[in-house]
């Protein structure tokens, strides 16, 4: 693998520099397994540049809660269970809202 790197011409020159700068900090045999394993079908090792690609990408996942500026800037009130986030009002004023319907 190391002479692929070392062409002038390697179809992927910035990751097969980068790799190179891994194998250094954590040696042949880690490096060589990891990619081993990407090829094999794991998703440990995944590397895409200029249309070429090597491994195995992590599958994407759509169950994924983002923060937003409403979550940013919450004070995470006692009580609260994030129920509030997104309805444009404050943690006590949904605490409020959401004991009375419970009592109702």
């Amino acid at each position: 693998m190391d002479a692929r790197i070392r062409k002038a011409d390697h179809p992927m020159p910035e990751m097969a520099a980068f790799v190179a700068e891994v194998r250094s900090a954590f040696g042949d045999e880690a490096i060589d397994d990891a990619v081993r394993r990407g090829k094999a079908g794991e998703p440990g090792f995944y590397a895409c540049e200029n249309g070429h690609a090597v491994g195995t990408a992590s599958p994407a996942n759509e169950n994924v809660w983002r923060a937003n500026a409403a979550l940013r800037d919450r004070q995470y009130c006692p009580g609260c269970d994030g129920g509030c986030v997104g309805q444009g009002i404050g943690c006590k004023e949904w605490l409020k809202r959401t004991t009375s319907k419970e009592n109702s």
